[in-house]
């Protein structure tokens, strides 16, 4: 699981990317909705806040920010915002390669 602790400018097309999927990954993982990685070690900084999701959720909207700053199209609504609040689209946000 890649979750870095920098700034997201300074990763390149493919870590923005990763980051972005990895940090779907751990959104998931800390609302329960996965099996594997529930004592992945990079989601202990984001378990040590007062809402987990929140917190995820808040890493999430900062990537998605610096993918708009480059013309990217980072799918927001995968974002979930706190424990209560419902997952509105579980689609993987990777393209479809025809």
């Amino acid at each position: 699981m890649r979750l870095w602790s920098l700034d997201p400018a300074l990763l390149d097309r493919r870590g923005l990317v990763a980051c972005w999927r990895e940090a779907l990954l751990a959104q998931k993982v800390l609302q329960g909705l996965t099996v594997g990685y529930k004592n992945h070690p990079q989601l202990d900084r984001f378990r040590d806040q007062d809402d987990p999701v929140a917190s995820v959720g808040a890493y999430l909207a900062g990537l998605a920010n610096e993918a708009d700053s480059r013309g990217y199209s980072f799918n927001r609504s995968l974002i979930v915002e706190s424990v209560g609040s419902p997952q509105k689209n579980c689609r993987d946000p990777r393209p479809v390669n025809s």
